[in-house]
């Protein structure tokens, strides 16, 4: 199953940093910037969040949320997090199924780092899937579409 833009978001809930559980739902009547990305502590997931991280007031002048999802439990979420300082939360697909309804789940079971955009209203309004996965969206291009939420 893979979802596409103008789709109403799958709900889930998942463990996260911070001690708590995350659901989608949580964050309605908000954007959603939901941010599949493939490891903690790798050079291209680290400088990835980091750079969210840094521009995190340009998100949060948008009302939108950024939430980090991978496959890696909390505890390395948390090493993580606490590494680096990031200010929104890390959760832990370790079963791969919220990446699987996302459609970001590679060739051989690898999630592919991708990013989409949810409305407040819970609808897909940008997606995007790497295939390599050595680059990732730019906080400028993510914060233009958020723009066109408001319009």
């Amino acid at each position: 199953m893979s979802i596409s833009l103008g789709d109403k978001a799958p709900n889930f809930t998942l463990a996260g940093t911070g001690g708590q559980d995350y659901s989608l739902n949580d964050f309605a009547g908000q954007p959603v910037v939901l941010v599949f990305y493939p490891g903690d502590d790798t050079p291209v997931c680290t400088k990835q969040l980091n750079s969210y991280n840094r521009d995190i007031e340009q998100f949060t002048e948008m009302n939108a949320q950024v939430i980090g999802i991978s496959a890696q439990d909390v505890s390395s979420h948390e090493g993580f997090a606490n590494k680096h300082g990031f200010t929104f939360p890390l959760l832990a697909d370790v079963d791969k199924d919220v990446a699987g309804l996302y459609g970001t789940l590679g060739p051989i079971g690898f999630p592919r780092r991708s990013v989409f955009i949810i409305d407040s209203n819970g609808i897909v309004r940008y997606a995007h899937r790497a295939m390599a996965g050595l680059t990732f969206r730019p906080v400028k291009e993510l914060v233009a579409e958020l723009e066109k939420l408001s319009r």
